[in-house]
């Protein structure tokens, strides 16, 4: 079973229904042992940082989180909580990866809407997707370059795209509405 983590930032149902076109089942959850227990957890959202940290920390997710050992895969806002520490609130988040999510340097161009291509550095969830590589972002916070980046886009600066250590997967970038590459990245997260 897929495991989605219900928290309040939005995109759950999103994900959901991409899972259920590529033919697997999922559940919302917020306990812990579901989490636990899942074959794969998938950790969306869109929102804003400190008060989804908040959330996390209240319900106790911020430590299930850490506990998972199966693949898990975090989708945007995900991926930003799964950094050290973001400037949008000042907020410490789950340290997963050794970097800081920052704001892009103000100009008419933030947030980052739209498709863009990335450059792969390494990893599995990236095998056979079609070479132009476009994919949809929506994002005014990046993550900075580190050693568990294994994609990087370029929009203003260069930033991280997808990042990863041990089981712990994230994409800044939107798959579920990223067309055949977005699906072609799922299904090799489903596939882990």
């Amino acid at each position: 079973m897929i495991a989605i983590i219900k928290y309040n930032a939005g995109n759950i149902r999103s994900v959901q229904n991409s899972l259920t076109r590529l033919g697997y089942e999922s559940i919302i959850t917020d306990d812990e042992n579901e989490i636990l227990n899942a074959d794969k957890v998938i950790f969306p959202g869109v929102g804003e940082a400190s008060s989804a940290m908040n959330y996390l920390q209240q319900k106790g997710l911020d430590k299930i989180i850490l506990k998972v050992e199966k693949p898990f895969l975090g989708i945007c806002l995900g991926l930003q909580l799964m950094c050290l520490y973001s400037e949008e609130g000042d907020t410490n988040c789950l340290g997963i990866f050794n970097t800081k999510v920052k704001l892009f340097p103000k100009t008419d161009i933030v947030p980052h809407m739209g498709w863009n291509e990335f450059e792969t550095i390494d990893g599995q969830l990236t095998q056979g997707i079609i070479k132009s590589n476009d994919l949809y972002f929506v994002h005014s916070y990046y993550a900075e370059i580190c050693k568990n980046t294994n994609a990087t886009c370029d929009y203003i600066l260069p930033f991280s795209a997808m990042l990863q250590k041990d089981n712990f997967y994230a994409v800044q970038f939107h798959p579920e509405k990223s067309g055949c590459n977005g699906e072609q990245i799922l299904l090799n997260f489903l596939k882990l």
